[in-house]
């Protein structure tokens, strides 16, 4: 796990270590010590951890006048033994929401596995967003089955067109451009 990067494509056009309104400001990483772990697997040194034992993340993006960010995930997704979803809400989406952010693209490639124990915190995220979205792209199939399982699906967007989605090879606003028509287009009749 130790070789998995956060993407680093984005970093000419942004790193939340130099956004004074991001809940990363200031941060300072290392090329060599590697000190993070999940399940006593160490893991590269660029992720940011959060508060959870198991997932760490990563804010690839973030544009205040579009009001959206890019956030990608490393590990373990539990809220059952150790309230990731909480941790998650209060130091980095509520930090983000104060600032104007209520468009959330979330990448889960690297969500090894999900346990759910409630909603309250994703109805809340939900609730606080206004006429905004969460989106969850290319979470593994297991995963998503888990989301529907503990009926996420009713806050978070996922599955579809969001599965299999080549994020990578676009800029961040033409990624929130594409993801915005997609959302649209399933809200539409």
């Amino acid at each position: 796990m130790h070789d998995i990067e956060p993407h680093f494509g984005w970093r000419d056009y942004y790193t939340a270590e130099h956004d004074p309104k991001s809940p990363f400001f200031g941060r300072q990483y290392s090329e060599i010590y590697f000190t993070n772990t999940i399940y006593n697997y160490y893991i590269h040194p660029q992720w940011d951890e959060f508060g959870s034992n198991t997932l760490y993340l990563k804010i690839l993006a973030c544009n205040y006048s579009l009001h959206y960010c890019v956030i990608e995930f490393l590990g373990e997704w539990n809220d059952l033994l150790y309230n990731d979803i909480m941790f998650l809400y209060r130091d980095v989406v509520e930090p983000l929401l104060d600032h104007g952010i209520h468009f959330f693209i979330l990448v889960g490639e690297n969500v090894l596995s999900f346990h759910d124990d409630g909603d309250d915190y994703y109805q809340e995220w939900f609730d606080n967003i206004e006429d905004g979205w969460i989106v969850c792209l290319n979470f593994r199939e297991h995963v998503i089955h888990d989301f529907v399982k503990a009926r996420l699906d009713y806050y978070l967007a996922f599955g579809g067109k969001f599965d299999q989605f080549n994020w990578r090879g676009v800029l961040p606003d033409q990624l929130f451009q594409q993801i915005d028509e997609l959302v649209m287009k399933r809200l539409s009749p």
